[in-house]
């Protein structure tokens, strides 16, 4: 049987590694962001014609290698939104961890929500 002094200090190590893996990726994002306006203030184009934006991670990527400011904005937004997913990945590992098998069920649906919703969102 664990002893429960260790989990709560497993319990409240997780947390810290979450809050971190939270405030990294919105201060990373926020970073990428920022240099992609900062690149598109300085060039004054978004660095594709018209309105053609990049719609893919192919597209973000393709963009970013030929430093294009729109591209660069995208991967930011797409680094913030992949952020709190990080998060529920992490939950699920560490209630599967501790055997907490409830909650790994829980974390389970939540993920597949997630990827049903990025999946609807690509084909529309």
């Amino acid at each position: 049987m664990t002893d429960k002094s260790t989990t709560d200090e497993e319990m409240h190590r997780v947390e810290l590694v979450v809050s971190s893996l939270l405030r990294i990726g919105v201060m990373l994002s926020a970073g990428i962001i920022l240099l992609g306006l900062i690149l598109l203030m300085f060039t004054g184009t978004s660095g594709y014609p018209g309105t053609t934006y990049p719609t893919s991670l192919t597209a973000i990527f393709d963009g970013i290698s030929h430093m294009k400011p729109y591209a660069i904005i995208m991967f930011g937004l797409f680094c913030l939104i992949l952020t709190p997913v990080l998060r529920v990945v992490v939950s699920f590992v560490t209630f599967l961890k501790e055997k907490d098998y409830l909650y790994v069920g829980i974390t389970a649906i939540v993920l597949i929500i997630l990827t049903i919703s990025f999946l609807i969102g690509t084909t529309g």
